[in-house]
């Protein structure tokens, strides 16, 4: 993700492979937007206006998928795991 502040744009990210296009915006929503190609990404991501290029260009031309902002890390969730019981592990010799 790379870091922005234009707008309500506070992050963006964008995954090649699947052609998903990711927004963080300021209030804490993260957008997945599917099916974006690589021109787009790039000009949206050199884009001296973001917030604009964002609007014209992505907001309303592509299906968005809602989701949080920021999905912990694999450390995190182990430690949020350990903390409420989630991830449970297998014991050998267990009841």
């Amino acid at each position: 993700m790379k870091k922005i502040n234009s707008g309500k744009l506070r992050a963006i990210g964008y995954d090649q492979g699947q052609r998903i296009l990711r927004v963080e915006l300021e209030n804490g929503t993260a957008l997945e937007y599917s099916g974006v190609g690589l021109d787009l990404w790039r000009r949206f991501s050199n884009s001296g206006v973001a917030w604009s290029f964002y609007r014209d260009n992505i907001e309303e031309e592509f299906p968005a998928k809602r989701g949080p902002a920021r999905p912990a890390s694999s450390a995190q969730r182990a430690a949020l795991d350990d903390l409420f019981g989630g991830g449970e592990k297998k014991e050998d010799g267990g009841e």
